[in-house]
């Protein structure tokens, strides 16, 4: 079938004929960056958790020495993954566990890679957002009792959350857009299915504005949704201030016999 001359009548030949390759590459995309981000996030919580662990370095224990090789471990992943390439990371850990004899499925390998990778960037966002919480805060949690695995869970953590969640959507766009360098792997997702399509009439111009403006869609999309969960965890613009003690306006005011008050004096009447 012959090509087109004009510009928007290739467009419209390209979404006619392989459209349905192109959607199914950015719904490859998307379930691939949204699982990765979602499991990126869990690995980086836990691993900017365990960074922030205060240790005595002025007293000697089996647990300190302990605590401090985890954090080496974990600081030389997160120095890897953030100072490698993402192309790059794909071809180790892919070809390196086939070299292994793990012959894992392409897609699997693509979570794990953007997953990893994810992962390091959300430990430092984390630790960054502990970090950003008034140490008060952890202090008043101790002083009533509180572990540092309550007080990060119950005090310290929630308030991290609302902090870091921008970064959190920004790693997902980030994801979005950077999983087209899993195409040197074989991943069949946007950018692959686009080349694809390219290369049959060598329409590379026309196909890859199809593929931007898909892109645009995506990206958009989620920012927008991601603002709405931001706005969400802020809570209502308005609210009314608590003027009383509530303590003591449920518990009542104590009447003391015999000395002149009741409790409507106590609550503003005349004296007796």
């Amino acid at each position: 079938m012959s090509l087109p001359s004009g510009f928007l009548e290739r467009i419209l030949f390209i979404i006619q004929r392989y459209g349905m390759s192109i959607l199914r590459g950015a719904g490859s995309t998307l379930l691939i960056a949204v699982v990765s981000t979602a499991i990126g996030c869990v690995i980086g919580l836990l691993v900017g958790t365990v960074q922030t662990i205060p240790v005595d370095q002025k007293k000697w224990s089996v647990k300190r020495v302990l605590i401090t090789a985890i954090k080496g471990i974990l600081y030389a992943y997160v120095e890897v993954f953030r100072g490698t390439p993402m192309m790059v990371q794909a071809m180790f850990i892919y070809y390196g566990l086939l070299y292994a004899g793990l012959d894992i499925s392409i897609w699997l390998a693509a979570i794990i890679i953007v997953s990893i990778n994810t992962g390091a960037y959300m430990a430092e966002t984390t630790r960054g957002g502990i970090l950003s919480i008034d140490p008060g805060q952890a202090e008043g949690a101790k002083a009533i009792g509180m572990t540092h695995w309550q007080t990060m869970r119950s005090v310290i953590l929630p308030q991290a959350m609302r902090n870091i969640m921008p970064q959190i959507g920004n790693n997902l766009i980030i994801n979005i857009k950077d999983t087209c360098v899993l195409s040197v792997i074989g991943v069949v997702e946007l950018f692959f299915a686009s080349k694809s399509v390219a290369g049959t009439y060598y329409t590379y111009f026309e196909t890859f504005a199809i593929t931007m403006v898909v892109y645009l869609i995506l990206t958009v999309t989620f920012s927008r949704i991601l603002r709405a969960v931001e706005r969400k965890m802020d809570g209502p613009d308005s609210y009314d201030l608590a003027s009383t003690d509530t303590l003591a306006h449920t518990s009542g005011l104590y009447n003391y016999p015999g000395r002149g008050y009741t409790d409507e004096d106590a609550e503003g009447g005349d004296r007796k």
